[in-house]
């Protein structure tokens, strides 16, 4: 019997065998699979250009850096009643590198210092240039840096156009007339289009020179180098230079913190100090606690938002990226981020007058910022929110929703028209229209001409750099008038009629003369000045209708 041989197995086709090669789970699940990359695919493909903005909730991950030194020191730093004292010392080398790098570039780098305060030494502390407009005319080894550099010559951030080179045509040889209230000399601001004011001095103020280092804006950091440690609980100090109301001794500045703190405003404290830098002459200094995180933390629960100088309250789109010439988030980074500064300004600037007049209240805080308005306006501020410098924070209460506005920067207050009413807008030197917050368009020099195209940056209403909407809208509306004057009538009897501001002072006056390197006759005549100023405005606003109620 013949056997026929074994059939060998017929293989599988093409399709079965790849099925095999597929892991039994897989071949389980595949329509599961199938599904979810369909819809990773479709959100990427319809959502792919959308921003995702992540929302976080947790408080500690928007919290700074946590504190690990503390230091005490012999006497509170911010008592107004004591004569300071604060000694800095550095290397030469340190300090020409970092002139030589903002002279370049604008950039202001902290230098490493050894700062004496009130006696305690306190090792590798930070000191960086503070200021925008301030620093506008400062010089360093005879050049002078415009106002108009950091803006690129012919272009600027946000493609405005900056200063042409050699100035434009028509230009006076050294830059434009000084403005009132500047110091001696005349235009001192020197350089290209400088003037004391405008261009070149910082609005008023006599120039700054990198060869005097104790009469310079400066920014102290304690935590600079040494990331924790805070003195008296402040991780920055902030030095303040003199302005136009106030003189060499910024008198004007120190009264208008300590008027708002009596009106129980939000502010910042303040001291004078005796400063001295690598051993140079000793100059009487203001020093303003610096709106930082622990400040904002001394605020509440939200989150405070810097106005920059180079900023626009104006609509850019949601992409916050858009907004860094205009606001700087100064904590809880990380927890929350512009979208509410963004919101607002998109709100201000687009609700119809109805709706600006309904919903103000669900966006902002009506009363404290009629309150703020009044405050400004008693205090003869024209470098307010509205001002060419952008002097102001916003802070962001995460409990209510609503903003609240922090006034910042005082020295140039008391350097308008001591008869401006309450309705009245606020100028720089006492009523020149058409200048920065004079409240009417730039008004070039006889003669000078600008270049085809060439916008005054800033531009809008208010003068050349002036201007917000918020403010604007808030004044216009008779919606508002009322919150607004029942505030400055509170405000007028605590700061003028019950003669806070004159108190106030007498206690400057007499703490300054007792702080080593005051110029006794400065202050004299500073301080006289500005209490002539004070009963001035409180005399002619006693005839004011609205303070007559």
């Amino acid at each position: 019997m013949t056997t026929s041989p074994a059939t060998e197995p017929a293989a599988p086709p093409p399709r079965a065998r790849l099925e095999h090669r597929v892991p039994v789970r897989v071949r389980h699940y595949w329509k599961l699979l199938a599904t979810c990359v369909a819809v990773v695919v479709a959100l990427v493909v319809v959502a792919g250009k959308v921003r995702i903005a992540p929302i976080v909730t947790s408080q500690a991950a928007g919290k700074h850096d946590e504190v690990v030194e503390n230091i005490d020191g012999t006497v509170d730093l911010f008592d107004a009643t004591v004569a300071h004292t604060v000694t800095i010392t550095y290397t030469e080398a340190d300090y020409q590198r970092m002139f030589d790098e903002y002279m370049e570039t604008g950039e202001k780098e902290y230098v490493r210092v050894d700062a004496t305060v009130d006696g305690t030494l306190i090792r590798d502390v930070g000191v960086r240039l503070k200021g925008n407009s301030t620093l506008s005319g400062v010089t360093h080894e005879g050049r002078t840096r415009s106002l108009f550099e950091d803006r690129g010559g012919q272009g600027g951030p946000g493609g405005r156009p900056g200063m042409p080179e050699g100035g434009f045509p028509g230009m006076p040889e050294g830059g434009f007339p000084q403005m009132p209230g500047g110091g001696e000399g005349g235009n001192q601001g020197g350089g290209r289009g400088g003037p004391g004011g405008m261009m070149g001095g910082g609005f008023g103020r006599a120039s700054l020179d990198s060869a005097k280092p104790e009469e310079l804006p400066w920014l102290i950091s304690f935590d600079e180098f040494a990331e924790g440690r805070r003195y008296q609980g402040r991780s920055e100090v902030a030095v303040r230079v003199s302005g136009m109301g106030g003189g060499t001794t910024v008198v004007n500045e120190a009264l208008s913190l300590a008027v708002a703190a009596a009106a129980q405003q939000p502010t910042q404290r303040y001291a004078y100090t005796a400063l001295q830098v690598n051993g140079r002459p000793v100059k009487a200094r203001l020093l303003v606690e610096h709106p930082d995180e622990d400040f904002a933390d001394s605020l509440g629960n939200g989150v405070l938002y810097k106005s920059l100088a180079t900023g626009q309250f104006t609509y850019q789109g949601a992409d916050p990226t858009e907004y860094e010439d205009d606001f700087k988030q100064v904590n809880n980074k990380g927890s929350h981020d512009l979208a509410p500064v963004i919101d607002l300004v998109k709100w201000a600037n687009e609700a119809s007058d109805a709706d600006f007049d309904a919903q103000l209240a669900d966006h902002v805080d009506v009363a404290s910022f009629a309150r703020y308005l009044a405050l400004q306006n008693l205090l003869l501020n024209f470098d307010d929110m509205s001002g060419p410098g952008k002097n102001y924070y916003l802070w962001y209460d995460l409990d209510t929703k609503k903003f609240k506005v922090i006034s910042w920067d005082h020295n140039l207050t008391f350097s308008g028209s001591a008869t401006a009413g309450p309705h009245d807008t606020m100028s720089m030197g006492g009523g020149m229209g058409g200048f920065p917050g004079g409240g009417g368009d730039f008004q070039l020099p006889e003669g000078m001409e600008l270049p085809e195209g060439f916008t005054p940056p800033g531009g809008g209403r208010g003068g050349m750099m002036g201007g917000n909407k918020l403010k604007e809208r808030f004044l216009a509306s008779g919606a508002f008038k009322k919150a607004y004057e029942d505030a400055y009538r509170e405000l007028y009897q605590k700061i003028y009629a019950d003669k806070a501001a004159e108190k106030a002072l007498d206690q400057i006056a007499a703490t300054l003369n007792t702080v080593r390197g005051a110029d006794a006759a400065a202050v004299k005549t500073d301080v006289d000045k500005l209490r002539a100023t004070v009963r001035q405005r409180a005399e002619a606003l006693a005839k004011d209708t609205v303070i007559k109620g």
